[in-house]
């Protein structure tokens, strides 16, 4: 009888066996998802592995606001066109300072031109410019809402941005600086990315790392090149990445500043024989904007067409400004800085 039964159980060899018989070198199951104390474990200890350039970094980032604080207001215009047109090529949009001015100061676009991307980046500069930060209403600084209808296997919003906000409220003794580049690259993994959008994750931590600035409204992350927002790697390896591209910013938006004032200066001196309004509204104009039209110009000046046209041949022959586009009709012209 025992024979019978060892040859049946023989017989059936192509099921499993025993789960004490399974071997013990199978390959391990897919891991869960890093808890939050473990992701801000990895933040803090990145943020301690650069203190001393996180240091230089706020500090450049300290004169700028400083800078910004004793200037004028159109200096900060001025970098958060030239900031949302760097970013936009970042975000793929690929809105040149050109078209961006044009469509920021008076809605116009070209047949070539996609309105929803302009629209995008004229949003950006709106954002970089002032209003209430992020962290104070996230679904107000992005201008998202969930539809009436909202599909029954879809996340809310409210509850994607409460998430992120969360983890960013448990990482205030983290530096601005290392908070917003945590956020950052946290976007996407929090549900916030709406069609692989990297505009709004940028925006967000620029007004985040400068969360403790008087004068800048925003932390330059773009000007001079969007190396800095690469992801790939840990913590230390994006931290890295962040800080070095901040401070390349940081110092070009200074040096933009300075060029840009000395221009202010010679142009106050230069123009001081003409009579009227229209100069010093003009010279301001050119110091606000990183490209002027002469129907742009009439339109924020108040002048009229003729006045616009003949200061900006003076200016244009006094070496002043310079035209850019090379074309007959839709000139812009720049500060000769």
């Amino acid at each position: 009888m025992k024979k019978k039964r060892q040859a049946f159980e023989d017989d059936l060899w192509f099921l499993p066996g025993p789960i004490e018989a399974d071997p013990d070198d199978l390959p391990p199951e897919p891991g869960a998802e890093p808890r939050e104390t473990e992701v801000l474990v990895d933040w803090r200890r990145a943020e301690a592995g650069h203190a001393a350039r996180l240091a230089r970094v706020a500090g450049r980032l300290g004169v700028l606001d400083e800078r910004l604080k004793r200037g004028p207001e159109g200096w900060r215009h001025r970098l958060a066109m030239i900031e949302a047109a760097d970013l936009s090529w970042f975000a793929g949009d690929r809105i040149g300072p050109d078209r961006l001015a044009l469509w920021t100061s008076m809605r116009l676009s070209s047949v070539q031109d996609d309105t929803a991307a302009l629209a995008r980046v004229g949003w950006a500069v709106r954002r970089l410019t002032g209003g209430p930060g992020p962290e104070q209403d996230l679904s107000a600084f992005l201008d998202r809402r969930d539809p009436e209808r909202l599909d029954d296997e879809a996340e809310p919003f409210a509850d994607r941005a409460g998430s992120w906000l969360d983890l960013m409220a448990q990482a205030t003794d983290l530096h601005p600086i290392t908070r917003a580049c945590m956020g950052f690259h946290l976007w996407s993994l929090a549900g916030l990315a709406q069609h692989g959008d990297k505009l709004e994750a940028a925006l967000t931590a620029a007004r985040i790392a400068a969360s403790d600035c008087k004068g800048a409204v925003f932390a330059p992350l773009a000007i001079g090149g969007a190396g800095g927002l690469r992801a790939g790697g840990p913590p230390t390896e994006r931290l890295t990445r962040w800080l070095e591209g901040m401070e390349t910013a940081a110092l070009t938006a200074m040096r933009h500043l300075d060029a840009i004032e000395a221009w202010a200066e010679r142009a106050r001196a230069e123009m001081t024989p003409l009579s009227g309004k229209t100069p010093p509204a003009l010279s301001a104009l050119f110091a606000e904007w990183p490209l002027v039209s002469a129907p742009m110009a009439a339109a924020l000046t108040r002048a009229s067409r003729a006045a616009i046209q003949r200061n900006l041949a003076w200016m244009e022959a006094h070496g002043l400004v310079r035209e850019v586009t090379g074309q007959g009709r839709y000139r812009m012209w720049k500060a000769a800085s």
